[in-house]
């Protein structure tokens, strides 16, 4: 059972008391409103912070302290979820009930993640410049493997070309460009400011009591200037033109990807029907799409459906040969409209309620498997427990997944396709 704790103005804890596993974890989120001007520099703090401290400052001196530590482990944290960027730390650490007696976890475990956050060794007014030098190439590096991705880079495409007048639609890490601009200066004086300004959201799982845990947390984030700022509720999407878009790379294979507005979100009442949707329609190896279009048809490689409830967002990516794009188009806007007719079977939705309600059961498997469903449903608004979710999904019925079909419509469809003389990028608008 989740437990919510204020601990200061804007600083949250949760904690989920858990006797079941060795091992426990606690988390720290800085929550800001998703912005071109700073997701950038978001996603490279936490692994600058993590490059040394003042008392242990580097690599292998943490390696050192953490290993002290019962082997405990401490990673960067960047989320996107709806119209937040989220970035921290992320600890894994030994229960100390396994410890040896008289030996403490907990406490020393906290007080070297104030350490982290807080003694950066500073040069020059700024954090190191060979620590902010060397993540900013392994930023960039993570930034240009999604380049090479085609089908991840044809879905960012599809993504931003819907939500142009939206922050959903902004890469969770940033541009490659607006990484290469950072300097350490300007990145300790944005820290500064979002360790003042940010809404502050904790999550420990394990056994230890939460009054514990929120005495231990409280001194670290009590911090003199803090002046947290109120976030905006999360927004359903706002609406810009839809249309098409065909792109030229050399490539073999061609990357069709379609997107679908509804006004249905995980703060509607319809959230499991359209969840439910999604997968019956292309969520997975038992769904219409791909029984029908790879199976059967052969009209693609690969092909799946991915639903952001944040936001109302249904989406559909294929790998498809390049001359396949219309007939690709016609069958997957055809299984829609079998999902809005109810052309369905008992058996297709078992399989699909199955796989959901098997994903729902995982969720309490293990401390990391809590903390990230806890953890994004508090940012998203989500308010159901698994335990809740399971029961919404159970409940759906054909009529309700039929409605949550009808309320898809397409807004933009993009095509990656091969390399050919004359073929400029092109856009047009739907009628």
């Amino acid at each position: 059972m989740i437990q919510i704790l204020s601990l200061l103005p804007g600083v949250e804890l949760r904690c989920f008391r858990d006797a079941r596993f060795k091992q426990g974890c606690l988390s720290v989120q800085l929550v800001r409103p998703m912005a071109s001007s700073e997701a950038a520099m978001n996603a490279l703090l936490p692994s600058v912070l993590l490059r040394g401290t003042r008392e242990h400052p580097d690599l292998r001196s943490i390696t050192m302290a953490l290993d002290d530590l019962y082997g405990a482990a401490v990673g960067p944290l960047v989320r996107r979820v709806g119209d937040y960027q989220a970035a921290g730390l992320y600890c894994s650490f030994m229960d100390e009930r396994f410890a040896l007696p008289g030996d403490r976890v907990l406490e020393p475990m906290i007080a070297f993640l104030r350490e982290l956050l807080l003694e950066s060794p500073l040069e020059n007014g700024g954090f190191r410049r060979e620590f902010v030098e060397s993540e900013k190439r392994n930023l960039i590096s993570s930034l240009e493997c999604e380049l090479n991705d085609k089908q991840v880079y044809a879905m960012g495409r599809l993504l931003k070309a819907m939500c142009r007048e939206d922050s959903f639609g902004l890469p969770r890490l940033g541009e490659k460009e607006q990484v290469a601009t950072i300097d350490e200066v300007e990145l300790y004086r944005h820290y500064q400011k979002i360790l003042s300004q940010s809404q502050i959201q904790l999550l420990y799982v394990g056994s230890a009591e939460p009054e514990r845990v929120a005495a231990l947390l409280k001194p670290v984030f009590d911090l003199p200037g803090r002046n947290p700022q109120i976030l905006a509720p999360q927004s359903d999407l706002r609406p810009s033109p839809g249309g098409e878009l065909e792109e030229t790379m050399e490539v073999t294979q061609g990357k069709l990807c379609m997107g679908f507005t509804t006004p249905i979100t995980n703060r509607t009442t319809d959230f499991a029907a359209m969840q439910l949707l999604n997968t019956l329609f292309g969520g997975g190896m038992t769904s219409k799409l791909f029984l029908n279009l790879r199976e059967k048809q052969s009209l693609c490689y690969s092909v799946g459906s991915n639903y952001y409830g944040g936001k109302g967002i249904v989406t559909v990516s294929a790998g498809i040969d390049c001359d396949k794009k219309e007939a690709a188009s016609g069958e997957i806007l055809r299984q829609l409209e079998c999902c809005s007719q109810g052309d369905f079977t008992q058996e297709e939705l078992n399989a699909a309620k199955q796989a959901l309600l098997s994903g729902l059961r995982a969720t309490h498997d293990s401390p990391g498997a809590i903390e990230s469903y806890y953890a994004s449903s508090a940012l998203s608004g989500l308010q159901w427990t698994p335990e809740e979710y399971m029961q919404a999904i159970d409940s759906v019925t054909p009529r309700q997944i039929s409605q949550a079909a009808q309320s898809l419509h397409l807004h933009t469809r993009y095509f990656l396709t091969e390399q050919r003389k004359a073929c400029p990028e092109r856009t047009s608008q739907y009628d």
